[in-house]
């Protein structure tokens, strides 16, 4: 008898004490790298505040790393040294080098591995594939994903006569030389960043960048932009240059785009769907202004343009309990109230069908200070993915689009040859992609 009640006092402590300290336990911590910085890094952090106030079994901690390459770097030297962090934020331009890194636990298999069921054909084709296996099979979950578009200042058009959207190149030379008789100093802004010059052009034209369908079939593929018609376009911006209807902005000269069009020093510019809400509160209140697809050349097909921003990658390596975290994150996130909230709060584009639809339903697009973004899910799915337009999966690309942008700098800012120019561009980052291929030989694209 004395012994029963010994036992059982015992059973009964031990209960309480693990009670006690179950319902003390620390949430598993966990972190999150991101490329973003200034009023994004903000949003970013919001979003992992709201994640943690959500629930208590986890937190997770976000830091930025100010730049979607530092992010890169980073993740892959931390990677090295067994310090990564659970997931990372890479941009498009490094996908390759993290998929054959092999350094990260596939998108769909986390999620099953935790217990989530997820419609993967809810995502946009035109996002999805960017990120996804020859298979379809995501690698990393689209995130801030955006595309290039075209902005331009209504009421200035309204004031130097113009009655039309700049729906092609010809019409935007034919707006500008229109705004540059009315006084205007700066009729088109533009840069040299070849996400929006090069790669959007070339997609929305259905013009290779790269041979093996822009690097998908293979690690052999060689750049050909020099042989396209972005050497038209190219040239067709030089003469838009000399006839001081287009003007560099960038923020070596003192402006970049964006805000040349905020402070209205500029009438239009081409720039990322991300940069809606920044230019809405940036242009003065009362001032119309409006955004559309990127132009195209008079008589061209359109075909759907590129998918920009980044994806979360899920570093391998990490505890367990760190993934259930990771799932639990990532699952929130795309939840259609947090889908909503971010596209509100940022400008980057829903992912998923759903969130779309939901965002339409909820008349998101019909309130002013987001008419207009609706237009970017337009462009990324006007035409079935091509061999041309799907994507690029290109090693080192980061500095591939480093040799293509000085190859315009030097077109634009000292006069140089536009079929020389791109042709060193073309051979040095030729030489880029055969290094890549040397270091990752007998690796095969899935």
């Amino acid at each position: 008898m004395k012994r029963s009640w010994l036992l059982s006092s015992i059973l009964t402590a031990g209960a309480l004490a693990l009670s006690v300290t179950n319902s003390f336990a620390e949430p598993v911590k966990f972190e999150f790298w991101y490329g973003l910085s200034g009023d994004l890094s903000e949003r970013v952090q919001e979003a992992c505040k709201k994640f943690n106030e959500s629930q208590k079994d986890y937190q997770i901690v976000c830091t930025s790393q100010n730049a979607y390459d530092t992010t890169l770097q980073n993740t892959i030297a931390a990677y090295r040294a067994k310090k990564q962090p659970t997931i990372a934020q890479i941009y498009d331009a490094g996908t390759l080098d993290m998929m054959l890194s092999h350094a990260f636990v596939p998108a769909k298999k986390l999620m099953a591995d935790n217990g989530y069921k997820i419609d993967w054909d809810n995502y946009f084709p035109g996002i999805a594939n960017y990120y996804a296996t020859a298979s379809g099979e995501l690698n990393s979950f689209p995130f801030n994903s955006s595309t290039a578009m075209f902005y331009y200042n209504v009421d200035a058009f309204q004031k130097a006569g113009i009655d039309f959207k700049p729906d092609t190149w010809e019409q935007v030379e034919e707006a500008g030389k229109k705004l540059k008789a009315a006084g205007y100093e700066c009729p088109f802004g533009f840069n040299f960043d070849p996400w929006m010059t090069m790669e959007q052009f070339s997609a929305i034209h259905d013009q290779p960048i790269a041979t093996q369908a822009n690097g998908y079939k293979g690690l052999n593929a060689e750049l050909v932009i020099n042989k396209t018609r972005f050497v038209d376009m190219v040239k067709f911006l030089k003469k838009m240059q000399d006839e001081k209807v287009a003007v560099v902005k960038t923020k070596q000269l003192g402006m970049d785009i964006v805000p040349a069009f905020g402070s209205q020093t500029c009438q239009m510019i081409m720039t990322s769907i991300a940069d809606h809400g920044t230019i809405g509160k940036t242009l003065p209140e009362g001032v119309k202004w409006d955004v559309v697809p990127l132009p195209v050349f008079k008589g061209t097909e359109r075909h759907k343009s590129f998918v920009g921003g980044a994806s979360l990658w899920v570093l391998a390596g990490r505890p367990e309990g760190e993934y259930k975290g990771a799932a639990a994150f990532l699952n929130f996130i795309a939840q259609p109230d947090m889908v909503q909230w971010w596209s509100t709060v940022t400008g980057y584009i829903p992912v998923t069908k759903t969130g779309f639809e939901t965002m339409k339903a909820n008349g998101f697009y019909d309130k002013a200070p987001y008419k207009g973004r609706e237009r970017a899910i337009e462009s990324l799915t006007v035409t079935q993915p091509t061999e041309n337009t799907r994507g690029i999966r290109l090693g080192s690309y980061t500095q591939v689009r480093k040799e293509v942008s000085t190859a315009l700098e030097a077109i634009f800012m000292q006069n140089a040859d536009v079929q020389a120019s791109l042709d060193q561009a073309v051979e040095r980052s030729n030489a880029i992609l055969r290094r890549f291929e040397k270091t990752y030989s007998g690796e095969k694209l899935n």
